[in-house]
């Protein structure tokens, strides 16, 4: 098999493995919640710390990729994920699983960053978006198989397996890509931006931090308004440091071009939307309708499905179709998909999300092989991986800030829903709906008198949340739908030129 094809396979190796990860972990919230005790600010922890990480580490590591080489920092990091997969699964307490799930994060980032570059360096013209559709099928199978395969997992073998079956994969996708795959880096690399990456990770944890914890802290609690405005004031910093240093991990002048905004903003949105709510779908189906893990993703396959189906279809419309096209169709599909969701009621059925699960998938689909090719069509070539990492940035700053935000409105709802609800509720029953429906609320030891109360009111209280946010996700689809067809030209786009990229001297006999 030639070199770029196998390159195009390992890559799309890897993101499946982070995609996977990510929608087999939702579909085992809930067994985990209830394994490890864990609270709803544990379970956005689960996914937020994964995803925080991610997009602290994605820009230095694409950075790293074009100075370093970026199938070594791509090796790397699908060695640090490996190894905290393990981790994951030996954990038995929630903080200690949240600490490995961010060193799994800092190694999806060294995988993620360079994964778009990786493709771009070895494919040009029509077998680049040929390339660029199998990665977009690729993301769609994920998502597509994820609910089921994480059920499956989750019910015959435990959570923890869910972890562990990455490990094989990983040790043996890492001894191909050493073989497989050429060490290409930029022609002129940079070299790291320490203070952009303390400033900018700092800001973003401070903020995630901030959101989670607002409810149960209080926000003008001293601790939360300290986390919200130190974030503001370190972001800001970050910009002052971007804007003078010589070498950024972030060049703000890319901002200056209206495509690169438009694609930005829909990696954004599509995380921060559907992506960042289906943590909540999750613990609606388990923990309100009281499906099993396995019952729960095969109610997902709808959605999923069309999701994979629609990417191998958008893969050859790239060349035929504007991208800014496929960007406000599907986008919009999405929220209306989002919208068709929204209305449920405490006597609902799954079958009530089922026409927002096809029209959201399809959305799905088709957006996301349109910001995989246009996420390093935006940039010059020698900053493939600035390209790369930017945009995946934008992804897990969308599902980080997304799952953290709408988890604080989710959680408020709750709580004032159920105090009129259930003037004299016991302390903390918000937290046990929040986190595991009102299935959660039935296992209580409530006295018989307010026991059918509290799982009704737990009911009706969850799914008028569910209701506000599902709107929200819709409302912030909808935003990205007009920002990408607005921003998103063909004619700035930067055209990549045919001459292969600048190899190392020693790199030859790493060519496969």
């Amino acid at each position: 098999m030639e070199r770029k094809w196998w390159t195009l396979t390992l890559v799309s190796v890897a993101t499946f493995m982070m995609l996977l990860d990510v929608t087999i972990v939702n579909v085992a919230l809930p067994d985990i919640q209830r394994s490890l005790h864990a609270s709803l600010s544990s379970l956005q922890w689960v996914v937020d710390a994964y995803a925080l990480t991610l997009a602290s580490f994605l820009l230095t590591a694409g950075s790293l990729g074009d100075r370093l080489g970026r199938r070594r920092v791509f090796t790397i990091g699908f060695g640090v994920f490996t190894f905290a997969s393990f981790l994951c699964g030996i954990s038995n307490d929630p903080t200690l699983l949240n600490l490995c799930r961010g060193l799994q994060g800092i190694g999806g980032a060294g995988m993620f960053a360079t994964a778009l570059a990786l493709i771009g360096q070895e494919f040009q013209g029509k077998e680049r978006a040929t390339a660029f559709g199998v990665w977009g099928a690729t993301v769609g199978g994920a998502v597509a198989v994820g609910p089921l395969i994480g059920g499956l997992i989750t019910e015959s073998f435990g959570w923890e397996w869910i972890f562990f079956v990455n490990v094989p994969i990983g040790i043996v996708a890492m001894f191909l890509t050493e073989r497989k795959v050429r060490n290409v880096f930029g022609a002129e690399p940079e070299p790291l931006d320490i203070p952009g990456l303390v400033t900018f990770s700092a800001a973003l944890f401070l903020l995630i931090f901030g959101l989670i914890r607002g409810n149960p802290e209080g926000w003008g609690s001293l601790p939360i308004v300290v986390c919200l405005v130190g974030a503001v004031a370190l972001l800001a910093a970050f910009v002052g440091i971007e804007m003078r240093s010589r070498h950024p991990m972030l060049d703000l002048s890319l901002f200056r071009n209206p495509a690169f905004n438009g694609v930005s903003a829909v990696a954004f949105t599509l995380s921060a939307s559907m992506f960042a709510l289906f943590l909540y779908l999750t613990i609606y189906l388990q923990g309100v309708l009281d499906y099993s893990p396995l019952e729960a993703g095969v109610r997902f396959l709808p959605q999923t499905i069309l999701a994979f189906a629609a990417s191998i279809l958008a893969g050859p419309l790239l060349n035929r179709v504007a991208v800014r096209a496929l960007f406000g169709v599907g986008m919009a599909l999405v929220g209306i998909g989002l919208l068709f969701m929204h209305g449920i009621t405490a006597s609902s059925t799954w079958t009530a999300l089922l026409v927002g699960f096809v029209v959201s998938g399809l959305g799905v689909g088709i957006v996301n092989p349109a910001i995989g090719q246009s996420a390093i069509a935006v940039v010059p070539p020698e900053k493939s991986g600035m390209g790369s990492g930017i945009n995946s940035t934008f992804r897990q700053v969308g599902i980080a800030t997304g799952v953290a935000a709408l988890g604080a409105v989710f959680q408020s709802q709750i709580n004032s829903r159920l105090g009129e609800l259930l003037p004299h509720a016991p302390h903390g029953l918000g937290e046990i709906v929040a986190s595991g429906g009102s299935r959660a609320v039935a296992a209580l030891n409530l006295p018989p008198g307010i026991h059918a109360k509290a799982v009704h009111a737990s009911d009706v209280a969850f799914v008028g949340a569910l209701n506000s946010i599902l709107l929200i996700g819709a409302i912030v689809s909808i935003v990205g739908a007009i920002a990408g067809f607005a921003l998103t030209r063909s004619s700035s786009f930067v055209q990549h030129g045919e001459a292969p990229a600048q190899e190392p001297a020693n790199s030859a006999p790493d060519a496969a």
